[in-house]
């Protein structure tokens, strides 16, 4: 698929959120790009952000919402980082509802969402501003297609959901090598990835068949 086609699409999204009703703002709308570790969905979302600009688009990370490392030790899940027990889900379906719905007396401030940072490992509150203005906001991460638990409730709040699934043996080469590049010894990063990364990728490979588009191969810009 050429990225031209996605581009028109979110674009398409962006233009049903800006007119105005009867009732005030148009809801702003929320493309959700889902899919297994290291399908390219961070890399996709910022492409397609950079194409639509700030004043169309903004970028909001599920895994801003990683429960901070103290927290996972606490509950004994530091081992399996990146599981779906290791997210906050219900305070990242919060924040998607309050940033589809505009203030009811028009726009306000902007909406902070937090990022994770991956030289610390940790989520970083207040870190992405939505602004009042921006009719798109594009969301990525492994869950959004995830009907189990407080997941649940995510697919209902995205207008639009795109399912990256690359070559498998591409997605395992990226994922090695950004291992090895955020610090983990290169036999370490190899051991992760099979046991916790591909355990989470076929965990999220179900929700494929709920995406609105599937992207297997998306050509070069």
């Amino acid at each position: 698929m050429e990225f031209t086609e996605l581009e028109r699409r979110a674009r398409a999204l962006a233009a049903a959120a800006r007119g105005r009703g009867a009732a005030g703002p148009a809801r702003r709308r929320v493309l959700g790009i889902a899919g297994p570790p290291g399908a390219g969905k961070s890399t996709l979302a910022a492409r397609l952000a950079s194409a639509l600009g700030p004043e169309t688009a903004a970028v909001v990370p599920m895994d801003g919402f990683h429960l901070a490392q103290a927290e996972l030790r606490r509950l004994g899940r530091a081992d399996r980082k990146g599981a779906p027990d290791t997210f906050d889900a219900a305070g990242y379906a919060a924040l998607l509802r309050r940033l589809r719905d505009p203030a009811p007396d028009g726009p306000a401030g902007p909406v902070y969402a937090p990022a994770f940072d991956r030289t610390l490992e940790e989520p970083v509150a207040g870190s992405i501003p939505v602004e009042p203005g921006v009719p798109l906001v594009i969301t990525e991460g492994n869950y959004l297609l995830h009907g189990a638990g407080e997941w649940a409730a995510v697919r209902p709040l995205l207008d639009e959901v795109w399912f990256l699934a690359p070559d498998d043996a591409l997605r395992v080469r990226r994922l090695v090598d950004r291992h090895i590049a955020h610090g983990k010894e290169p036999a370490h990063a190899t051991a992760w990835v099979a046991r916790s990364d591909e355990a989470n990728a076929r965990l999220v490979a179900p929700g494929r068949v709920l995406a609105d588009l599937v992207v297997e191969h998306l050509g070069p810009a």
